[in-house]
C-alpha cells in the first residue's frame, strides 16, 4: 500500500499586532512576541512590504539616530568640561542609538524587508566600518592621552560608517515609500541626520573659540583636571581646544557640509531641501546650547554661514545653474556672511587670505561641477533602479523571472 502523505505542518498563529504605538510601548514583552513570528522570518531584498510595515521599520531609523545625535552633541560639550569617560552618559546615549542601528541592519539582513540588496549593502558596510572603528578609538585614546579632537582618524572612521549606513537608510526609504508627504518627511529627516554627521567634526573649532576665550579671560570653563592631563601631555590650551588650522572650519563647511546639501537637494528634488534642512540643524543646535549651558556645560558658536549657503544651493538648482558659475557665487556668499559673524566675535577663526579662499572656491567648484555631471549621467540613471533579488527569483508567465 502506498504510504500516506505527511500531515502538513499546523500554520505558524501569530499573536493580534498591538492596538497603537503607545500601547505597543507600554507592553513591550507583548510587542516583541508579536513582532518576532510575524515578521522576523527569512527573505531576500526586496521583499514586499507594505506602507505601514515601511513606517515603522523607517520610523526605527529615525529613533535610532535622534538618540545618536543627542549623545554627540552632548559629548562634544561634555569633552570641553571634563576628561574623556568611556562609560560617560553622552557615550552610553549614542551607543543606545547604535545598539538599535545593529539590530536594524541585522532585521533588514535576515528579512528583506524595505531595502534592495545595494540599500542593505550599504547598509552593512557602514556599520561594519563603525563597529570595527570604536576599537580603534578606543586603543587611540589609550595610546595618546588626551584625543579631544573631532579630527582624529579613528573619529573619521566612525563618521564615514555613519553616513554609509545613512546612505543605504536614505535609499532604502526612498525606492520603496509611497511619494507624499509622509515620504519627503521622512527623507528629509534622514538627510538631516547625514549632514549632522558631515559638519559634526566643525564643531570641535565651534566650541573650541569660546572655550579658549573664557581661558583666556580667567573663567574657565573646563575642569581643573583636564587643564593639568593637557599639561601633561605637552598640549597647551590652544592645541586642545583650536586643534586645527584656520582654514580647515570654512573649507569643510564648503565642500563637505554645502556638497551634502546639494545632493540631498538633488535626489528628493524638493524645493527648499537644503533650507529646511539647515534651519532645523541649526534650531536643534540652539535649543541644546540653551540646555547644555543651563547644566553647566561650556557654549559654542553656531555656523550661521550654514544658512547663507543652504539658501543659495536651493536657489541655484531651482534656477539650474551650472556647477561652474553657482559655486563661486555660493563660496562667496558664505565668506561674506562669515566676514559678518566674525566681526561680531561668533565664528571660528578663519583664514582670510587670497590664496585660502581661492583654494576653497576652486575645491568647491569642482565638487559641484562633478555632482552635475553624476546627476546626467547613465550610471546615476542606473543607480536609481532597484537591486531585487526576491523579485528576480518570482516566475511569470512564460517561464521568465520578474524583474
Amino acid at each position: 500500500m502506498p504510504r500516506s502523505a505527511a500531515p502538513a505542518p499546523p500554520p505558524r498563529t501569530v499573536p493580534p499586532a498591538p492596538g497603537s504605538l503607545g500601547a505597543a510601548l507600554r507592553h513591550p514583552v507583548a510587542l516583541l512576541r508579536w513582532l518576532w513570528p510575524a515578521y522576523v522570518t527569512p527573505g531576500r531584498p526586496g521583499r514586499a512590504t507594505s506602507a505601514t510595515e515601511l513606517r515603522w521599520i523607517y520610523t526605527a531609523w529615525l529613533g535610532a539616530f535622534l538618540l545618536k545625535m543627542l549623545g554627540s552633541t552632548w559629548d562634544v560639550s561634555w569633552h570641553f568640561r571634563w576628561l574623556r569617560d568611556d562609560l560617560a552618559p553622552p557615550h552610553l546615549l549614542n551607543s543606545a542609538g547604535t545598539a538599535v542601528v545593529v539590530a536594524l541592519v541585522l532585521f533588514h539582513s535576515y528579512t528583506g524587508y524595505g531595502v534592495d540588496r545595494r540599500a542593505l549593502r550599504l547598509m552593512q558596510w557602514g556599520i561594519g566600518t563603525f563597529l570595527v572603528a570604536v576599537p580603534i578609538d578606543i586603543v587611540n585614546h589609550r595610546v595618546n592621552g588626551l584625543d579631544i579632537t573631532s579630527w582624529s582618524p579613528s573619529h573619521a572612521l566612525l563618521y564615514i560608517g555613519t553616513a554609509i549606513m545613512l546612505a543605504g537608510a536614505i535609499r532604502g526609504w526612498w525606492l520603496y515609500a509611497a511619494p507624499g508627504r509622509v515620504r519627503d518627511l521622512v527623507s528629509l529627516g534622514l538627510w538631516l541626520f547625514f549632514v549632522e554627521n558631515v559638519v559634526f567634526p566643525n564643531q570641535h573649532q565651534e566650541y573650541g573659540v569660546l572655550s579658549l576665550r573664557a581661558y583666556e579671560a580667567g573663567a574657565t570653563t573646563a575642569e581643573q583636571q583636564l587643564l593639568d592631563f593637557a599639561a601633561s601631555q605637552g598640549q597647551t590650551p590652544t592645541m586642545f581646544m583650536l586643534p586645527v588650522p584656520s582654514w580647515v572650519h570654512p573649507a569643510w563647511l564648503l565642500c563637505a557640509g554645502l556638497l551634502s546639501l546639494l545632493v540631498a537637494r538633488r535626489v528628493t528634488g524638493l524645493r527648499w531641501t537644503a533650507t529646511t534642512v539647515v534651519a532645523v540643524y541649526l534650531g536643534y543646535r540652539a535649543v541644546m546650547w540653551l540646555g547644555l549651558v543651563a547644566l553647566g556645560f561650556p557654549p559654542s558658536v553656531l555656523p550661521l554661514v550654514l544658512l547663507v549657503g543652504a539658501v543659495c544651493v536651493d536657489l541655484s538648482v531651482t534656477w539650474r545653474l551650472p556647477g561652474w558659475s553657482a559655486a563661486p557665487a555660493t563660496a562667496a556668499a558664505v565668506y561674506a556672511a562669515g566676514w559678518l559673524q566674525d566681526a561680531a566675535g561668533l565664528l571660528p577663526p578663519w583664514d582670510w587670505s587670497w590664496w585660502s579662499i581661492a583654494l576653497v572656491l576652486g575645491s568647491f567648484t569642482l565638487l559641484w561641477t562633478v555632482v552635475d555631471l553624476v546627476a546626467r549621467s547613465r550610471a546615476y540613471a542606473a543607480w536609481l533602479v532597484p537591486v531585487e533579488p526576491a523579485r528576480a527569483a518570482v516566475p511569470v508567465a512564460g517561464g521568465a523571472s520578474a524583474r
